[in-house]
């Protein structure tokens, strides 16, 4: 028998205007003990969230991930996996649970199979089990990521060090959105000027997030035109939220796919989230995880 431990970043995704490209590693994580056993068969147990939800075999998402893996790798499939999960990134709220999931097993399979899989191919099948890469990309590599995939098809992403002053703050509310019901509400189309607005938007929130994070210059650099209003009505309750926040000056935004909310906190707006957020929310500060996915065997820690 052979274990690997994982531990793998929630994160959330868009930042506002950065639609499907930018992503932030936040400092929650859901640890995962892979072991390779002699005995046929998957054995998984859950702690945390998602426990008696979730599936304990074959259908499990870390399973899945490891099997892709291996399959990609060229390895046969181990006859037995055991795994040990706990979670804490809340499933099914906007905070890249389900990434977290994928980049678990397929380093996990990395790991176990002592493989030469580089990042950029982990990254690769990551995105390909996940859609797109922009929450998969801050998990494998922590901080602010901006990720793109070329002309073939292939994701790539560069990673930048937010401004240590940013600190986010999650506002999770008890309800869920699955991200293709979210999807589902978006236009084929929009308009060019509000495809440009949001250039512009994302091309300042990265000066803003890395270089200068004014209150002012984050709530402008956070507005968004391609898909939180046309998502709304799906969490109206969120939409609400953020734009209360934002009437105060909160830099506030569906967090990925929502419903949680994401709200950029600096010295001068931590007294304003508060008074804004309801009792059905449940409100944490975090900070930004630097380093993203870590794998480790118990025997050299």
């Amino acid at each position: 028998m052979r274990t690997v431990d994982i531990r793998v970043p929630a994160t959330s995704a868009n930042l506002g205007p950065g639609f499907d490209a930018l992503g932030l590693a936040l400092s929650l994580h859901d640890e995962v003990e892979a072991t390779l056993t002699g005995e046929r068969g998957v054995h998984v147990t859950v702690e945390g969230e998602g426990t008696g939800e979730v599936d304990l075999g074959e259908r499990h998402l870390v399973v899945k991930a490891m099997r892709a893996a291996f399959d990609r790798i060229g390895v046969p499939q181990p006859e037995g996996i055991r795994l040990r999960c706990r979670n804490r990134i809340p499933h099914a709220r906007g905070l890249g649970s389900s990434a977290a999931a994928v980049c678990a097993g397929i380093l996990a399979a990395r790991a176990l199979a002592e493989s030469e899989l580089t990042d950029d191919d982990v990254l690769a099948l990551a995105t390909e089990m996940e859609g797109h890469p922009d929450n998969v990309a801050p998990c494998l590599a922590g901080g602010l990521t901006v990720a793109w995939s070329d002309h073939t098809g292939a994701p790539h992403m560069v990673k930048l060090a937010p401004d240590q002053r940013i600190r986010p703050v999650v506002v999770i509310p008890s309800t869920r959105l699955s991200t293709e019901a979210a999807r589902g509400l978006l236009p084929k189309d929009v308009p060019h000027k509000d495809a440009s607005f949001n250039a512009g938007r994302a091309a300042l929130l990265i000066a803003a997030l890395t270089q200068r994070p004014e209150r002012g210059l984050l709530l402008a650099a956070t507005e968004d035109r391609l898909h939180q209003h046309y998502r709304a009505p799906a969490m109206r309750e969120s939409a609400s939220l953020v734009e209360r926040l934002r009437a105060v000056g909160v830099p506030a935004v569906v967090s990925g796919a929502g419903p949680t909310v994401l709200a950029f906190s600096t010295s001068d707006t931590q007294d304003l989230i508060a008074p804004e957020v309801g009792n059905d929310w449940h409100i944490q500060l975090m900070d930004v995880d630097p380093v993203g996915a870590n794998v480790q065997f118990p025997e050299t820690r």
